[in-house]
């Protein structure tokens, strides 16, 4: 088996090794994979967060030992880069841009130095509003995983990451987390709200707020109202998304 790590800011990962098929997901920096399989220029990979398996480019990881890429993946998230933007340094002191929730305590591994903020280890649940308002406006990407492109259950996803928690990568997958509960009045702010799609099948998910409103990654990362039926979009004026269940995951 050989191991990977991210040395850059942001790469993608494809679902089939072609750049022009769909994302399936993305690495930040300092997060870590095994490697499946190789092809030519293209690698298949495992995401140790969350399991997600998909296409990298040759050039874009750099190869980790088996005993180095165990002490680089605890069994939580911890260290990741709190700022919107930060820098870290290379050996040759060239800067290497690290967007919000990075593995940044995996810098020394890549003989890189970084100075700025991490998230505290084990953030409680109330760090939770806190994160999720950093990624606030971000603009809506299938398959981002960033502040600058991000889909609904990824936005879920690393904000609980940042928090020192790990939750899958679909909303699907989220949903079969957590403690489920019977009415949204037992709700409290953190916890995950799920949604039915078009077939009935749950492809959507934000995050409780408190005094009924829900964040969520659908055009941009923005906030709206939510109650038993869903989440009601005021510019709208309508339910956009119909609730399935709330989860509690904390």
């Amino acid at each position: 088996m050989r191991y990977g790590i991210c040395p850059l800011s942001l790469v993608p990962v494809y679902e089939s090794p072609d750049a022009g098929s769909r994302l399936a997901t993305q690495l930040l920096y300092g997060e870590c994979f095994k490697v499946l399989e190789s092809r030519k220029a293209w690698h298949r990979i495992r995401m140790h967060l969350d399991g997600t398996e998909g296409w990298l480019r040759d050039g874009q990881f750099t190869e980790l030992e088996k005993d180095t890429y165990s002490q680089a993946t605890p069994q939580v998230p911890v260290g990741s880069a709190a700022d919107l933007i930060g820098h870290l340094s290379t050996d040759k002191d060239l800067l290497i841009p690290v967007l919000l929730g990075s593995d940044a305590a995996n810098a020394a591994l890549l003989n890189h130095r970084y100075e700025g903020e991490v998230f505290p280890s084990g953030a409680g649940k109330d760090q939770l509003v806190a994160t999720a308002l950093l990624y606030l406006n971000s603009p809506e990407m299938e398959g981002g995983r960033s502040p600058f492109g991000i889909d609904a259950a990824g936005f879920t996803q690393m904000v609980y990451k940042c928090c020192g928690h790990s939750l899958q990568r679909t909303p699907a997958g989220q949903a079969t987390q957590g403690t489920a509960l019977s009415f949204i009045e037992e709700s409290s702010p953190g916890d995950l709200a799920f949604f039915d799609g078009p077939d009935g099948a749950i492809n959507h998910v934000g995050l409780i707020l408190p005094e009924n409103y829900v964040i969520h990654a659908f055009g941009q990362v923005r906030i709206d109202r939510i109650d038993h039926t869903g989440i009601f979009n005021p510019e709208r004026r309508n339910y956009t998304h119909p609730l399935r269940v709330i989860k509690q995951i904390l």
